[in-house]
């Protein structure tokens, strides 16, 4: 079997979530026999693939072209859908004028917006694009869904969402599982170099600081708790500003550390005594994972996916009551690491299930 992965084009420039998932599962399908190429071109020769998988609904622009494309060679198409609409959080803590636009507008107005945005400020303009100006947000991706063979969500919930958000009665679907490298992320072989030892027992989030992921509510919830604060990742496109007033609000025991070689960040999860992501939605972040494998107790949020993944051993929390990420700070880090959380990770989300998941999707469709 040979397939092509399609993803946005800054998918390297700017790496995501998506980066690693398409990284990780391309390396272990290939190690069920399966020839997997990646491309980011918008409409390329796919006449000696047997199926093209694309990635991101929340992306049409890019998206439907490729699939076009792929439906014009006759090739069968499955998607990964990475479906987790922010409405809650641009109506509620955007913030600025783009607060008020947001609340007189509706969720696929909202993305118009921001699409042209991104076109007109990151230069992120194609065909797709004029195409999707044409068409409109939800008009393009039911049209993408249309053409779709099999669908490759996080989880069931994710399934759910995308088939009440678009009327879907009938599809063919999988659930694919986010996963975490276990040989990687490997607690016992792990060796913490000791420059970082100032950071242990710290209260880590692993993630590109942005209104979305909510840090600066987690300063301000926990700004006057004992504890150390470390934030990994750089600002995301258009929250500099968002990143200037988190370090502006922070005390002096929260560090900044930008964007870090990935081969460091399991010690920084080693070290850590809790990893949390407070965002206003997740399905349900590799990083959690991650710090879960790590023996460290996770806070996340109660909103999208999580609880498919973390069932009890996670302690979540509401992204706009502080109290609430306080709350779930404190008990995070006074409590004892439940090892059957541990377990579950290595049962369920391995790179090598996520590889079967997709394949079982792929053997669904040819």
């Amino acid at each position: 079997m040979k397939v092509l992965f399609q993803s946005r084009k800054t998918l390297y420039s700017v790496p995501g979530g998506d980066t690693t998932q398409i990284k990780k599962t391309k390396e272990y399908l290939e190690k069920l026999g399966v020839k997997v190429d990646v491309s980011l071109d918008l409409t390329p020769d796919v006449s000696d693939y047997d199926i093209v998988h694309v990635f991101n609904l929340m992306r049409p622009q890019e998206l439907y072209l490729q699939v076009r494309n792929a439906k014009k060679y006759g090739k069968k198409v499955a998607l990964s859908t990475i479906y987790g609409p922010y409405e809650e959080y641009e109506k509620k803590a955007r913030g600025g004028i783009l607060q008020v636009m947001n609340n007189l507008l509706s969720i696929t107005q909202i993305e118009y917006l921001k699409i042209i945005a991104r076109a007109v400020l990151n230069l992120e303009f194609n065909k797709g694009t004029a195409i999707y100006l044409l068409n409109g947000h939800k008009r393009l991706q039911r049209k993408i869904i249309k053409m779709v063979d099999v669908f490759l969500p996080n989880s069931d919930s994710e399934m759910l969402r995308v088939a009440k958000d678009f009327g879907l009665k009938e599809y063919n679907y999988v659930a694919v599982a986010n996963a975490v490298d276990v040989n990687k992320f490997d607690y016992e072989q792990v060796k913490v170099s000791p420059e970082l030892e100032k950071y242990r027992d710290c209260v880590l989030c692993v993630s590109r600081i942005e209104g979305r992921k909510n840090q600066l509510n987690i300063i301000r919830a926990c700004k006057d708790l004992p504890y150390k604060f470390v934030f990994i990742g750089k600002a995301g496109a258009n929250f500099r500003k968002y990143y200037e007033a988190c370090k502006e609000e922070a005390n002096d025991h929260t560090f900044f550390l930008g964007q870090i070689e990935h081969e460091k960040l399991p010690q920084f999860y080693k070290l850590a005594k809790v990893h949390i992501l407070a965002s206003w939605m997740e399905t349900p972040g590799l990083s959690s994972l991650e710090a879960g494998i790590m023996h460290t107790n996770v806070v996340v949020t109660k909103k999208g996916d999580t609880e498919d993944y973390f069932k009890q051993y996670a302690f979540y929390c509401e992204p706009d009551n502080l109290e609430s990420i306080r709350n779930a700070v404190e008990k995070a880090y006074n409590a004892p690491f439940d090892n059957s959380f541990l377990e579950r990770i290595k049962d369920n989300f391995k790179w090598e299930d996520t590889a079967k998941q997709t394949y079982q999707g792929y053997k669904s469709i040819i």
